[in-house]
């Protein structure tokens, strides 16, 4: 699914209002062809207006967004329904690459929806099913619920959660790991491993961490910023290859980070 040109994505969490657009809109200037948003992000609109302005056909810009249902469990199939149709409006796209399952508080929550959101690729407008958050026991539920390939999961990863038994286990499958708080908020810049490899190859913890996600069999990683001189610096990454040792020597990180851990997820 995710090529050479559309690994590397853009997070767009907290890219809000004109400023939000304008760096979307720059990070497309600068390469990036991968855009990730949701509902509860409250910035469709935002990246829909920087797709419009863009100067890229829209076959070579990937545009991935996800839905949840908790703000209204009692109207599930309307909310559901209602939440697709309006991304579609505030991103003004006619066809979704990737509609992502977002956040599922239980297992009941991923009965309901993800057949509805299955029914979206069955219709054609929407290309692939993604779902965000789930373990290993969700993924074998969702298997079992749906005809359509699972195409990604978006979990955080980052050398400080590796997410060792996910990765096993998507390996044998179909779905790809999509990275979400690859740089776990900046904790990454002072891991001693990330720090070492930065220097022996002259660039930045970021882009490091990033190229450690990168070398991962079926991983992409869609890093947020709203600093323009970050969104070059991390899409270097692209770019950057690093070595057997320095793959080790990050693997071995022994320290553990969640940067999101909501009280309700069942880790």
């Amino acid at each position: 699914m995710f090529d050479h040109q559309t690994q590397l994505g853009l997070g767009t969490y907290t890219l809000t209002g004109k400023s939000g657009t304008k760096t979307i809109a720059t990070a497309f200037d600068t390469g990036y062809r991968h855009v990730d948003t949701a509902r509860l992000y409250g910035n469709e609109r935002e990246v829909g207006n920087a797709i419009a302005s863009a100067e890229i056909d829209r076959e070579n810009l990937f545009v991935a967004t996800k839905v949840a249902h908790f703000e209204e469990p009692e109207k599930t199939t309307e909310y559901i329904q209602t939440a697709v149709e309006e991304s579609f409006e505030r991103l003004g796209v006619d066809r979704i690459d990737l509609l992502y399952h977002h956040w599922p508080r239980n297992q009941d929550d991923i009965k309901t929806v993800l057949p509805i959101l299955e029914s979206y690729v069955e219709d054609g407008i929407v290309s692939h099913l993604g779902v965000s958050n789930y373990t290993v026991d969700d993924m074998e539920l969702a298997r079992d619920l749906v005809d359509v390939p699972i195409a990604a999961n978006q979990v955080e990863m980052h050398p400080l959660l590796q997410q060792s038994e996910l990765r096993s286990y998507l390996a044998d499958t179909e779905t790809q790991l999509v990275a979400y708080s690859p740089l776990a908020q900046g904790e990454v810049f002072d891991v001693d491993a990330v720090c070492d490899v930065a220097a022996k190859h002259g660039v930045s913890e970021a882009v490091v961490s990033l190229a450690w996600l990168l070398s991962k069999d079926g991983v992409a990683a869609i890093p947020r910023t709203s600093s323009i001189d970050h969104l070059a610096d991390n899409f270097t990454a692209l770019d950057v290859t690093l070595d057997d040792e320095d793959i080790e020597r990050i693997d071995a990180v022994e320290r553990t980070h969640r940067c999101e851990d909501p009280s309700w997820m069942r880790w």
